[in-house]
């Protein structure tokens, strides 16, 4: 069977509309995985230095208009503000245990959620938002709350109240 030149343009062009979308996808993929790592190896490290009181490295970690939202409804931290209230600090030890990544769509930006284990406090919660910028991932917000069982959220909620109220 003799095959002309549109037999072989057709299959070529049909060929691009199914095989270059698999191309393209696998390196998302590739990027999103290589991404997550980094995503994953900068919030890793943003423990480490505050476990260790290591307060230049840890504030590297963070944008340059990054935030701190600390437990207490009103502790909402600047990176200055909060580089002066960490550097009279010998640290703090969270460790990760679960950790859930996303970006969004065009891969410059990161949301993730962690339940973190602390001695202090047992266990609690961070989330935040890191951006891709010319130096790699940084930390633009991070969030650090402590989860209320359901069942005991009447109690404790009544307690914060009774607190405030107080004030």
């Amino acid at each position: 069977m003799k095959h002309t030149p549109n037999y072989f343009m057709f299959h070529s062009v049909f060929a691009s509309f199914f095989l270059l979308p698999l191309l393209i996808n696998s390196q998302v993929v590739a990027q999103s995985a290589e991404d997550l790592t980094a995503v994953n190896n900068i919030l890793d490290a943003y423990h480490v230095a505050a476990a260790e009181a290591n307060w230049e490295s840890y504030f590297q970690l963070m944008s340059d208009d990054g935030v701190f939202l600390g437990s207490d409804a009103g502790e909402r931290w600047t990176k200055a503000e909060f580089r002066a209230y960490a550097s009279r600090s010998n640290g703090w030890n969270y460790l990760p245990e679960i950790r859930n990544v996303n970006f969004t769509p065009d891969g410059g930006s990161a949301w993730f959620d962690e339940i973190l284990q602390s001695a202090s406090y047992g266990t609690s919660r961070g989330t935040g938002i890191l951006i891709k910028t010319e130096q790699g991932w940084k930390i633009s917000q991070y969030a650090l709350t402590f989860p209320i069982p359901n069942a005991l959220a009447p109690s404790i909620t009544a307690g914060i109240k009774e607190y405030e109220s107080g004030q």
